[in-house]
């Protein structure tokens, strides 16, 4: 299998082109994209055999969750259990953005997302390219960054192919990501909130915005 790659526009995109990237991901295939931190690689998140391709060909321990992508803050309405007027003000000002959020999940989401917690992680990412394709797909889309395990994430297409040239139904190429960098986890299920990943919000920004609504946070790994 050659992998097919499509130059994109990343401020119009071409929606003609991201149609055949809409139909492989509701095919169960797997389609790297860029974002405003690094490239995904992305599956149907409620096609099991997609998860597992996805998985195998990244070369993910089972045991590592997988987060979901989504256009705007009501699509993670049925993947978690409650949104709470924190997870509102989160979202109302850190999304479109570099935020990953953890929530408790809802029957909806595999297990193979949540590696063997009853949580799972949604972000909203700041790219046109990407936002566009969550919207046309209209499904939550599992995405992890577009390198094999252990490797840096890739920022350009060159790096993405590199991993996964043959491997990968579709690459869109956007451009080089702005960011450059992974997003900030930010796990709301523990209490106080906890920063698991450092990324591209400071955890100062975060904790300055918590401890405007009386809530502190801790920074951990």
């Amino acid at each position: 299998m050659k992998t097919k790659v499509l130059r994109i526009d990343p401020e119009k995109p071409q929606i003609d082109f991201l149609t055949e990237a809409v139909n492989i991901l509701k095919n169960g295939g797997l389609v790297a994209f860029p974002t405003d931190t690094v490239y995904g690689l992305g599956a149907n998140a409620l096609d099991e055999k997609a998860l597992k391709r996805l998985f195998t060909i990244k070369r993910r321990s089972l045991a590592k969750p997988i987060i979901i992508l989504v256009s705007d803050s009501e699509k993670i309405r049925p993947l978690v259990k409650e949104v709470s007027p924190l997870i509102k003000s989160l979202t109302g000002k850190f999304w479109p953005g570099p935020l990953t959020i953890i929530l408790e999940k809802s029957q909806e989401v595999s297990p193979l997302l949540a590696g063997g917690t009853s949580s799972v992680g949604v972000r909203c990412p700041d790219n046109e390219i990407a936002l566009t394709l969550l919207k046309m797909v209209g499904l939550p889309v599992a995405t992890t960054s577009a390198n094999l395990s252990g490797q840096p994430a890739a920022v350009e297409i060159n790096q993405v192919l590199a991993d996964f040239e043959g491997k990968i139904d579709l690459a869109i190429d956007g451009g080089r990501c702005t960011l450059g960098i992974e997003s900030t986890v930010l796990d709301l299920v523990v209490a106080p909130p906890l920063i698991l990943r450092p990324g591209a919000i400071p955890a100062r920004e975060i904790n300055q915005f918590l401890a405007a609504r009386g809530q502190g946070v801790r920074v951990g790994g």
